[in-house]
């Protein structure tokens, strides 16, 4: 399900929690190009991405009135084929969004959605549909957000890529393990059937990052991913997702 509560707006920067550090959660927050509007119909997000409440027609920002004056309360609905907003104010947070600034390893922020939103390039995807990106500090903040299958606009989910890995290194925003992490993590998931012994071979994460319940680390040299409360390893996403934890704590 999804929750309405506060979207990114432009003041998530000033609130505590909002820098994106190491692997602990965020609980805060050049305009790209507008390519081409892309194919003309949107993957619809899982009933996880839906409202618990319809977005109120009188709210401050809200979207725009109908022009036919006998139905003065109805939104107008806006198509797959219409950009999404660039207002990060207007978007709400999927519970799916949420659920990912809790959990260690994600270095996503309400910060850097609003900065995606606001100045990063869109791109059409066939597989999940508008995403923003925006570079910062060498890291990559990809944002899918969507805004035809709600009444308002949702930010649908969040991950980081390596841009850059001398300038995230250099930067000083992120530590070796934290590059090393985001490069395993999006390795992970460029192809989850497809195991990747070589590219996590020269990483080394010793703070564990979660994946499917599980926390993983790795050693250099070490051609898979280990999770710290099971001792299971595994080379592909498809791996860890399909296997549960059974060496968790209880409580976790």
């Amino acid at each position: 399900m999804a929750s309405r509560q506060s979207g990114p707006g432009s003041d998530w920067g000033s609130q505590p929690g909002s820098a994106t550090r190491r692997t602990e959660p965020s609980t805060v927050p050049t305009d790209g190009d507008q390519t081409t509007r892309g194919a003309r119909s949107a993957s619809t997000p899982s009933s996880a991405y839906r409202y618990r409440q319809p977005w109120r027609p009188d709210a401050p920002g809200g979207p725009a009135r109908s022009a036919d004056p006998g139905r003065p309360d109805e939104p107008t609905r806006r198509t797959p084929e219409d950009p999404p907003l660039r207002d990060p104010g207007l978007y709400a947070l999927t519970d799916h969004f949420r659920e990912r600034l809790r959990q260690p390893g994600r270095y996503v922020s309400t910060r850097t959605v609003s900065a995606a939103i606001r100045r990063g390039q869109l791109r059409w995807n066939r597989t999940d549909g508008w995403r923003f990106a925006v570079v910062e500090d060498g890291i990559r903040f990809v944002v899918v957000v969507a805004d035809t299958e709600t009444a308002s606009p949702v930010v649908v989910t969040a991950w980081t890529e390596v841009a850059d890995r001398s300038v995230a290194l250099e930067a000083g925003r992120f530590d070796r393990v934290d590059v090393d992490t985001i490069a395993v993590r999006a390795a992970l998931s460029e192809s989850a059937e497809t195991r990747i012994p070589e590219q996590i071979r020269p990483r080394t994460v010793p703070r564990p990052f979660v994946v499917g319940g599980h926390r993983l680390t790795t050693d250099a040299g070490d051609s898979a991913v280990r999770c710290t409360d099971c001792g299971c390893r595994f080379q592909s996403k498809r791996a860890i997702t399909t296997r549960g934890c059974r060496g968790a704590p209880q409580g976790r």
